[in-house]
């Protein structure tokens, strides 16, 4: 079978397109046949060697695939040759393997799929299980009526954008250019500021008479994201799930000691508080095919590119050139 496989760390030049043995399922096991592979960030951060959690190289890169049962092994009983069926790498040993036309897994890693179900908007999910985590659990219990999310024209950006809109929030995206704030605008947000023109601070104020908002969701971090702490409203909460730019600057808890009077909170989160809860992370797929299936929820393509141009895609994204879901076909 072809697959992307690094054997060192870097950029976009250590992807190799390979030939690799095509796996075979063990008795719990099922061989899926790929059709459509997300690309996000977390790919990049395993090709550039800064994910907390690396697998042991050579690796296949990979987090999630949409695909078919090819093969099952003696044991299976719940899945069938031919049955649809969503792979998230979160559900495997380590962080990878769906960048290639064939992933073996346990027959209880898969997610059956209806069978009317869009395969490519399917490939997807794990944007929305991302944004499902951010609203239902790095909350907390924490009511609010008004969201900012930062790089609201990327995969979980939109996914916040449509599922905080779904229940019923008031949601301003942040997205660098005119083009990319129409993009979130289409989404549903209720307002969209272009972070290279606009004033954020007093455009925020503006649009919240004052306040602030209720809720930030920051995948950037780096040395600029204390001023998060300045949209805030009083309780308000921001929450920190990526480090684009790098470690957040501690002078965050700084400006949060400024506003002491008004009980600010931040919390950084990572689907790996889950890492041995499967049960969390199963129900919010679980939620999630419904509203697939329903159209409550849709995910942008931005563009599908062979498996072989690998590469070409986390160009791309790194460029910051991806707006909604980039996707490669085996």
């Amino acid at each position: 079978m072809k697959a992307v496989q690094i054997h060192s760390t870097g950029g976009p030049e250590v992807l190799q397109y390979v030939d690799l043995p095509t796996p075979v399922p063990a008795p719990h096991e099922v061989l899926v046949r790929a059709h459509s592979i997300g690309v996000g960030m977390p790919e990049v951060l395993v090709r550039t060697g800064h994910y907390p959690w690396m697998p042991p190289l050579p690796a296949v890169l990979g987090i999630e695939m949409s695909g078919r049962v090819a093969a099952i092994g003696d044991a299976v009983k719940t899945l069938k040759v031919g049955d649809p069926v969503f792979v998230s790498a979160r559900e495997l040993a380590f962080r990878g393997g769906c960048y290639a036309q064939y992933l073996v897994a346990s027959a209880d890693a898969v997610y059956l799929l209806p069978v009317d179900t869009d395969l490519e908007l399917a490939a997807c999910l794990s944007n929305y299980q991302v944004a499902w985590h951010l609203l239902h659990s790095a909350t907390k219990g924490y009511e609010f009526n008004s969201v900012l999310v930062w790089a609201a024209a990327g995969g979980v950006g939109t996914a916040l954008v449509q599922l905080a809109k779904r229940a019923g929030k008031r949601v301003i995206g942040l997205a660098g250019g005119a083009r990319k704030c129409d993009f979130v605008l289409a989404q549903g947000a209720d307002h969209c500021l272009d972070y290279q023109s606009v004033n954020i601070l007093e455009a925020v104020h503006s649009l919240t008479d004052g306040r602030g908002v209720d809720l930030i969701f920051d995948p950037v971090g780096g040395a600029d994201f204390a001023r998060n702490i300045d949209y805030l409203a009083p309780l308000g909460l921001v929450v920190n799930f990526g480090l684009i730019k790098g470690p957040v600057d501690p002078t965050c808890i700084q400006a949060m000691q400024r506003r002491l009077g008004d009980s600010l909170a931040l919390r950084f989160f990572s689907m790996h508080v889950f890492d041995h809860s499967p049960e969390p992370r199963r129900a919010a797929i679980g939620a999630l095919i419904p509203m697939l299936n329903e159209g409550a929820i849709r995910p942008p393509i931005f563009d599908r590119l062979p498996l072989q141009e690998a590469r070409r895609a986390h160009e791309l994204l790194e460029g910051g050139q991806v707006i909604g879901k980039l996707l490669l076909k085996p």
